[in-house]
């Protein structure tokens, strides 16, 4: 089939630009945003690599190809282009996660080759908010403490096994995973209610830009579940996200997840676009 355009690699040369594809849905584009913003576009940095499509002072659509694949204002065209890329560089993500019509049609066109998904998450309602939550917030979720560490791993191991439908320990042993929950704690981006040494609930902020953050990792112990944690559990998230981190707060949601979507909207997330996963 003839193509007539191709997607590109990118470096810092082409970062202005990058940002500005990313800022113009800052909701949607935390993830990648925030990446590049921290490191640029140098694949070392990066850990990945950034591919664009259209030429440089003209480009469209990105796509980051790193642990995940994330395509970013994708239209059928660069998802063309894209999949070409990725096909022939071989499956080096654990994931591709994005906006639903795009990550579709890179599957569409990547599962001839890459094989069967571990798993599909056909729709994710994202979900924002940017004022405080109408709910009280919980007076007992705080930000973690570095020495209760060893106390919040659990929740976050559980959480992740739960969630992703595998042991974050599998691999290299949780080694990374573990650096990454000590990270979130050390900066001040990791909330708990924690009871006598349990965590009843437990959320971080996984993403930060000047425009947006994402929550990630929301979870309530499973003795506790049903008797309304969650929603002052994030109201609280919220309260402290508002004011140390971004105006506005997002995250998305497995649609089959309905107690999880209740809760976010008790404490006043909207429904504002839909991501799928892809997970490997």
């Amino acid at each position: 089939m003839l193509r007539t355009s191709a997607s590109r690699v990118l470096d810092d040369q082409d970062r202005d630009e990058v940002l500005t594809i990313l800022d113009a849905d800052p909701v949607a584009n935390v993830f990648v945003a925030s990446r590049v913003r921290a490191v640029g576009l140098n694949p070392a940095r990066l850990g990945g690599q950034m591919w664009g499509f259209g030429p440089r002072g003209a480009m469209t659509s990105l796509c980051y190809a790193g642990a995940n694949l994330v395509p970013v204002n994708a239209g059928s065209e660069a998802v063309q282009a894209f999949a070409d890329r990725a096909r022939r560089q071989g499956r080096r993500c654990s994931s591709i996660v994005g906006q639903a019509t795009a990550v579709e049609g890179l599957w569409e066109r990547l599962e001839p080759y890459w094989g069967p998904a571990r798993a599909i998450r056909w729709a994710q309602p994202v979900m924002a908010i940017a004022a405080p939550s109408p709910v009280p917030p919980d007076p007992l979720v705080r930000q973690v403490r570095p020495d209760e560490f060893g106390t919040l791993l659990p929740a976050c191991v559980a959480m992740f096994t739960e969630e992703v439908g595998i042991s974050p320990d599998l691999g290299d042993g949780g080694a990374l995973y573990r650096s990454r929950v000590a990270e979130l704690i050390r900066i001040g981006r990791s909330y708990a209610r924690i009871e006598d040494g349990q965590v009843v609930f437990k959320a971080e902020v996984g993403a930060v830009t000047p425009q947006a953050c994402q929550i990630q990792g929301v979870w309530v112990h499973p003795d506790r579940r049903g008797q309304g944690y969650a929603a002052p559990g994030m109201a609280a998230v919220v309260a402290m996200t508002l004011r140390n981190f971004a105006p506005t707060v997002t995250l998305y949601v497995n649609d089959f997840n309905q107690p999880a979507r209740a809760a976010y909207r008790r404490a006043g997330f909207v429904e504002v676009d839909t991501f799928m996963s892809v997970l490997f």
